[in-house]
């Protein structure tokens, strides 16, 4: 398998070089759907099926199996989607110097789409059956928040026994057993609007009335137990000299275990539920939309059978937590195995220095291949 990877790196590279040369941020469809039609050629040339879930607003999603799956114990969910927007090619595409790759999504995640549809084609050289024990489940809004395919990655995760979510591994290599559950909300406050100079006693300022909502909500913060409470935009007023009728902030929630949703969100509505400047309302509006990934004994489990895998290739396998949030957090939230990070080895994702390490291309697709493998002993 090593030696099949090996030779088919260069080709490795001129897909990938194809997909990261295709705008494909999470708002433009045209682009999504453009990578989701080479990709689908690609399994349907080595003879999988593929199922296109149509999307009007998002791009379309991806479900792929072999016609001889039955009843497969794992999911692999991989996205499609990029942070960067239309244009973002045209200024850097993609390019290798020395042992690194670079352009938009380079790393998140399209050397991971390379990666999966190889590890496949690697399965099928080697007489493995295993490609047969997999769904595959490409997404086309994770960078969003999943808002279209969250319950779709649910549906088809039912009654699966492994989940490898296919985010890039750490800088250092390492996988991703934990991340911390995430939400997001918006506070609206209405008030009246007065001129200033002229009559300021008659305007109520949903400006003030929105700061005292930011003091309490920073209030939250337990850094210790793993809360975050962020509010990370605030907008409002029309001038200078008028008292504000209209404010809004955006508001970054993150928790490090499922029991703090709740509280959470309790503590938040008691915020909003009354207002401290005297004639302005208040409005919250969002959700939970990822509890935490919590390090369970089935992940520890799971993660035990990459490692020995990691060892019988030469490759240490080591994990580590993170902050930030993706689509594992829902197989995790069902009492699924699930492992991130399973994808090549990159960095500096979402900005303009995002890389791959090339040599970690072909070394974890050989290390998903034969977790496949070992995961249907």
């Amino acid at each position: 398998m090593q030696e099949f990877l090996q030779n088919n790196q260069s080709e490795m590279l001129e897909l990938l070089e194809k997909l990261v040369n295709i705008d494909s941020g999470s708002t433009s469809k045209e682009g999504i759907d453009k990578i989701g039609a080479i990709l689908s050629k690609e399994y349907r040339s080595i003879g999988f099926a593929v199922q296109v879930i149509e999307e009007e607003e998002y791009g379309n999603h991806l479900i792929i199996q072999h016609p001889m799956a039955s009843d497969p114990k794992v999911i692999i969910v991989a996205h499609m989607d990029t942070v960067f927007p239309n244009g973002t090619v045209e200024v850097r595409p993609f390019r290798v110097e020395g042992n690194r790759a670079y352009g938009p999504g380079v790393i998140d995640m399209k050397a991971s789409q390379v990666s999966i549809l190889y590890a496949m084609k690697a399965l099928i050289h080697t007489r493995s059956n295993a490609y047969r024990d997999v769904v595959l489940v490409l997404n086309s809004d994770e960078e969003i928040g999943s808002p279209s395919s969250k319950t779709l990655i649910e549906s088809k995760a039912q009654g699966k026994k492994y989940a490898l979510i296919m985010e890039p591994a750490r800088k250092d290599g390492s996988l991703v057993t934990a991340r911390r559950g995430k939400g997001k909300y918006t506070i609206s406050v209405k008030g009246r609007a007065a001129h200033s100079g002229i009559e300021p006693e008659k305007g109520r300022s949903a400006i003030e009335e929105l700061a005292h909502k930011v003091i309490q909500l920073h209030a939250l913060n337990d850094h210790s137990k793993g809360i975050s409470v962020n509010v990370g935009l605030i907008e409002g007023g029309s001038s200078v000299n008028t008292i504000s009728d209209s404010a809004v902030a955006h508001v970054d929630i993150r928790i490090t275990e499922q029991e703090q949703a709740i509280p959470i969100e309790r503590k938040l509505e008691k915020i909003c539920a009354s207002s401290d400047v005297k004639g302005t309302e208040v409005e919250l509006v969002g959700e939970m939309n990822r509890l935490p990934m919590e390090k369970t004994e089935q992940t520890e489990s799971l993660l035990h059978v990459i490692e020995r895998v990691g060892e019988k290739i030469g490759l240490e396998v080591k994990d580590t937590a993170t902050g930030g949030g993706s689509d594992a957090s829902f197989t995790a939230a069902m009492g699924i195995a699930t492992v991130d990070g399973m994808g090549p080895v990159g960095g500096n994702a979402h900005s303009e220095k995002e890389y791959l390490e090339i040599p970690s291309l072909t070394e974890r697709t050989e290390l998903l291949a034969k977790t496949i493998v070992a995961l249907g002993k």
